[in-house]
């Protein structure tokens, strides 16, 4: 894998992704302090100002480690929408949109940049999202990206009191453009999330 650069800026449709800084964390808190998030992700629930601290300074600590890359969804550079993230040693990717700012492909649009780019610049063949059936937003985002739901076994995991079933989705390097469906197995039902879940999306 190549490394990553720091501090990290990418752009593509229509999009700018940035890092999180402390002047987010009361944008943060309003993005993130939602029934919808609370319930698809493991986020803090009130997700308050002191959650949103704890959580930026997790998100840094993983950064140094080489763990994870969080950034913020904008289409200015400046204000935050919502969140994508993506782990380089395994792969996986996340994303989660603020409730008021629904509707716009956001986290579709973040999907694919982020997809791009950990596929051309950061050598990563295999890409992949881990969503419970149940949650159609973020299923619909991995279609929309062209990701593939993948005929593996779902995976278990307990989350604040109950089992989430997570679906493994897919892109890889030669899947085609960006965005492009590679086709999904018909019938599947909903779903939870990745890295953190996927959150809500579009």
């Amino acid at each position: 894998m190549n490394p990553v650069p720091a501090p990290l800026l990418l752009t593509g449709h229509d999009l700018v992704l940035r890092e999180w800084s402390d002047e987010d964390l009361a944008v943060m808190s309003e993005l993130f302090d939602d029934p919808d998030i609370a319930h698809w992700t493991p986020l803090e629930s009130p997700f308050d100002l002191t959650a949103a601290r704890r959580y930026l300074d997790r998100a840094r600590q993983a950064r140094r480690d080489g763990e994870r890359i969080q950034l913020a969804i904008t289409t200015d550079g400046r204000q935050a929408l919502g969140e994508v993230l993506l782990s380089p040693v395994t792969g996986v990717l996340g994303y989660g949109v603020g409730p008021a700012h629904r509707g716009q492909r956001l986290a579709t649009r973040a999907l694919r940049v982020m997809t791009e780019y950990a596929h051309q610049e950061l050598g990563l063949p295999r890409l992949t999202l881990k969503i419970e059936a149940d949650n159609h937003a973020s299923t619909g985002v991995a279609r929309s990206a062209g990701f593939r739901l993948t005929d593996a076994a779902p995976e278990t995991v307990t989350d604040k009191g109950r089992d989430c079933h997570l679906l493994t989705w897919e892109h890889r390097a030669t899947a085609g453009p960006v965005g492009e469906p590679t086709g999904a197995a018909p019938g599947f039902p909903r779903v939870c999330g990745t890295a953190r879940r996927p959150g809500p999306g579009h």
